[in-house]
């Protein structure tokens, strides 16, 4: 009898400082993928909260997936995942995975703006900010890619819209994008930046979703993914789009709710698994 093909993985879900959801339903979120993870015939999963760990666990695994909010790896750790991903790791990284570390701006300690780590680099963007969850189309990039396998050519979703710089943008693969002109964040809201570099060259258009090479491994990420509970939400209000008084819903999945993300997380664990 053959033996299916075994796959190591390991998921990395979790909030800062540690303890914290950091506004997220980390739970929700860790179940979900470890749901889908355990779908996949010969999938075994380990779990950490955070990258502190991360050299006893990418030893003799084929796939990372992080989601988070706030832990990022520190300029080791992300030495080890550059080598582990050279020697042929993939990384699926989702939603706050682009952010990191956020500092205080000038005197005002709730102003605050994203720090640029070494991690970035190797992830392939940097985040800058998100205006209020909103209703915005994706669009899917054209052609066959084990990425974007059952996806329609566009689809609506209602989640937090990230603004990330892509670092890499020569060597990038293009997935998902959407086109908004101008961050419509009202003034003081989420996060500060000089700049907007999020813009692609076209001067309306996004980029949401990537894969890129990186040796004989990869990195595949997806900006979308925001979810949160009555016990763990900060969003203060809301776009128009998803709710005219921009009354925040105090149970928010977004984009775990539609066959398009499900989709987007599956196809994103048969990559992680085509090593």
């Amino acid at each position: 009898m053959s033996r299916t093909k075994s796959l190591r993985v390991h998921l990395i879900t979790g909030g800062f400082p540690p303890g914290s959801a950091a506004g997220h339903d980390m739970d929700y979120a860790r179940l979900r993928l470890l749901g889908l993870l355990q779908e996949k015939s010969g999938a075994y999963t380990t779990t950490s909260n955070d990258f502190a760990d991360i050299e006893r666990w990418l030893p003799g695994t084929q796939l990372l997936v992080t989601y988070v909010a706030g832990p990022y790896p520190s300029d080791e750790q992300n030495r080890l995942i550059q080598h582990w991903l050279e020697e042929g790791g993939r990384w699926l990284a989702l939603h706050g995975t682009s952010g990191g570390r956020a500092a205080p701006v000038g005197e005002n300690r709730a102003v605050r703006k994203v720090v640029k780590g070494s991690y970035h680099a190797t992830l392939g963007s940097f985040f800058l900010n998100h205006p209020p969850v909103r209703k915005f189309r994706v669009d899917v990039a054209k052609g066959d890619h084990i990425l974007t396998r059952g996806l329609p050519p566009s689809f609506e979703v209602t989640d937090e819209l990230y603004l990330i710089e892509l670092q890499h943008p020569e060597s990038t693969k293009l997935l998902l994008t959407t086109e908004l002109e101008k961050d419509p964040s009202p003034k003081n809201f989420g996060f500060v930046y000089d700049q907007d570099t999020s813009l692609l060259a076209d001067g309306k258009t996004r980029a949401i979703g990537y894969t890129r090479e990186i040796g004989r491994g990869g990195v595949t990420y997806y900006a979308l993914g925001h979810c949160h509970s009555p016990a763990n939400n900060v969003q203060p209000f809301v776009d128009a789009s998803v709710e005219p008084s921009g009354k925040t819903p105090l149970l928010f999945r977004g984009a775990w709710e539609t066959p398009e993300f499900e989709r987007l997380l599956r196809n994103g664990i048969e990559w992680g698994a085509a090593t």
